[in-house]
């Protein structure tokens, strides 16, 4: 292995964090029965046609812009001709010549690494998820089911460029990657549940050379550790053709983790056997701009290095965008107490002597200044306030200040 150079490119799908799905109103949930989250739209029925879900564009925007990509204003969805049991349409709505977002950048740090490595970033984009084809006999009884559940959950594929050059590097990218995206609440991330899913292109070539060698896919590997493992068991096997004289065909392959070898699934296919195509029924997305810059959530490019440590102990998901609780905030929940201890303050006495009360018609009766609360739970246009925060000089928001 050390006459060759690995080169490393991943693709990674991530299972956006939403209650429905990508075009259709099918609730998007793990564990139920066999094809009961299902819709005319993700069956491909006739007359039926797709409605974007608008939160799937907010989560991509989220992840291009932790991702430092360059976002689109205008991303065309197209449709991806194949045949496949699970796929009821016979085609995957995804995009392709115009994606939402490229040219972005991701810095790891290999273990062992005394430096930061920055792998870049091609493209990232939007598509549909197809269904699950069931070969395990104790569930199907020795032939094949199909399950549809999946089929028309929204995903972002994330597709690197091949910059990374061990199984080490993929497996701190991956980690880093899962990582920032569950920290800015893109995806749930659950690898059981094939939330975070990689596809691993793999390729040797001698040192010093520039050109890159055939490259072969490795398929659907929801685990870090796999990831790696399959990697290398991949450049052993191209090693070993090249040392013998023979040649690495392009094609998808499967890991086999029994055995720690990978094995030849079909010939891989070329970006024009799938037919691409505008999908006529969806027009292009355009993405609203807001100055240079298109519109979206603010939230840290990056977790904080203390939650970043803590969670790679621990494993779990924070509660929050900071290291330590907000004020009036549990740790242990993810819901703010109302109102939050850092800004109560005691009513100020009113001209009569009398506790101060709010004076609008819709405030609770009887409630006092301390936890007083608008009817309808909300603080809006209760004294003239257009929205919460927006106080008026010398008032603490957001109490109102005739209290």
């Amino acid at each position: 292995m050390s006459a060759y150079e690995t080169v490393i490119g991943l693709e990674v799908h991530v299972h956006l964090a939403t209650e429905s799905k990508l075009f259709s109103p099918a609730p998007v949930r793990y564990g139920d029965a066999p094809n009961h989250a299902v819709d005319p739209i993700d069956l491909g029925l006739p007359g039926v046609l797709p409605v974007m879900n608008e939160r799937v564009v907010e989560l991509g925007l989220r992840a291009a812009l932790a991702t430092h990509c360059t976002i689109h204003g205008t991303s065309v969805f197209a449709r991806k001709n194949y045949f496949y049991p699970d796929l009821p349409k016979g085609y995957q709505i995804s995009q392709f010549e115009e994606p939402l977002a490229t040219a972005g950048w991701l810095e790891i740090r290999p273990e062992g690494a005394e430096s930061a490595t920055r792998v870049g970033i091609t493209r990232i984009h939007i598509e549909e998820d197809a269904g699950k084809s069931i070969h395990d006999s104790a569930v199907a009884g020795g032939g094949s089911h199909v399950d549809l559940n999946r089929a028309g959950v929204p995903l972002l594929e994330i597709v690197s460029e091949p910059d990374m050059r061990s199984a080490a590097e993929a497996g701190a990218y991956l980690r880093t990657l899962h990582q920032l995206l569950r920290y800015v609440g893109v995806t749930d991330g659950d690898l059981e549940k094939g939330q975070f899913r990689c596809d691993a292109n793999v390729s040797i070539r001698p040192p010093g050379q520039e050109e890159f060698g055939t490259r072969t896919e490795l398929k659907n590997l929801n685990s870090f550790r796999f990831v790696e493992a399959a990697i290398e068991a991949e450049a052993a096997r191209q090693a070993e053709l090249l040392d013998h004289g023979e040649r690495v065909q392009q094609a998808t392959m499967h890991f086999d983790a029994e055995r720690g070898r990978t094995r030849v699934m079909r010939l891989k296919e070329n970006s024009d056997d799938y037919r691409y195509f505008p999908d006529p029924d969806l027009i292009p997305l355009r993405v609203p701009r807001s100055g240079s810059r298109p519109s979206a959530p603010r939230y840290p490019s990056s977790p904080p290095r203390s939650a970043r440590a803590s969670r790679a102990n621990s494993g779990s998901r924070p509660t929050t965008h900071s290291s330590s609780p907000r004020p009036g905030r549990s740790p242990t929940s993810s819901k703010p107490r109302w109102p939050p201890t850092a800004i109560r303050r005691r009513p100020s006495p009113s001209p009569t002597g009398s506790p101060a009360t709010c004076s609008r018609p819709w405030a609770r009766p009887g409630w006092r200044s301390r936890g007083a609360r608008c009817a309808r739970r909300r603080w809006r246009r209760c004294c003239g306030w257009s929205k919460p925060g927006a106080s008026p000089p010398g008032a603490p928001a957001p109490w109102c200040p005739s209290w």
